[in-house]
């Protein structure tokens, strides 16, 4: 689910990117760095979680059943597409804003740009840096909603006893703000500012409060339905 979620995102914007003729945003050791959380990181952080008891008690899954159920399809899809319009939207707004800081990022100008598709300045390193970091930011928490995914429980649940799942993505955040300092020209990036930071953590934390709400939503749904009966 998560690796799925990345790989829509990440190939969508690559192949827009080509289509229109823009230099793409993410570069090969950006992707290396997305390779590493997404195959190494988040699949040790995933399953260092405790086992849950109440699987045993689900019913067989028939030899007809496709390992990416419609409950997962539908969750990549709309999940992935939703990342790649909030990212080809970044990088038509960085195309023609030209910012030194997000505390500069206009909504207004933001619309107005998404259907500019003129050569603009092109994206300037700390915009590209900014683009980076989001960009691993909405995956980052996009992992806690894949910790919830189908357990209809919060994705704070149990988080004292997963120190694995913890101390990995201690580890993706660490990560991510040395290449972003210190990653240079070989990252082809700038270092943030501290108020960026800020605002890239606060701002794409929205994917997991949005997670939590639905999840939320929807268990008080099914108790409802369960009540009534």
């Amino acid at each position: 689910l998560f690796q799925m979620t990345i790989n829509v995102a990440a190939c969508l914007i690559v192949l827009i990117g080509a289509f229109l003729g823009t230099e793409s945003p993410l570069t090969v050791t950006q992707m290396l760095w997305v390779n590493l959380i997404m195959d190494t990181f988040a699949a040790l952080a995933l399953a260092s979680l405790p086992p849950n008891e109440k699987v045993m008690k689900d019913k067989p899954r028939k030899t007809t059943d496709h390992i990416i159920s419609k409950a997962m399809a539908k969750n990549i899809l709309s999940v992935g597409l939703f990342f790649v319009v909030l990212l080809f939207g970044l990088v038509q707004y960085f195309k023609h804003a030209d910012i030194t800081s997000l505390g500069q990022f206009n909504l207004t100008d933001f619309g107005c740009n998404f259907f500019d598709f003129s050569s603009g300045n092109g994206l300037t390193p700390y915009e590209l840096s900014l683009f980076f970091t989001i960009f691993v930011m909405l995956q980052f928490w996009n992992m806690f909603n894949a910790k919830a995914f189908m357990t209809g429980k919060s994705a704070f649940r149990s988080l004292r006893n997963s120190s694995g799942f913890l101390s990995i993505a201690v580890v993706i955040l660490v990560g991510q703000w040395i290449i972003t300092t210190a990653g240079g020209e070989m990252f082809n990036v700038v270092a943030l500012k501290l108020s960026d930071w800020a605002i890239i953590i606060g701002a794409t934390s929205l994917v997991l409060w949005v997670g939590e709400l639905m999840r939320l939503i929807k268990k008080n749904n099914i108790q409802k339905e369960t009540h009534e009966k």
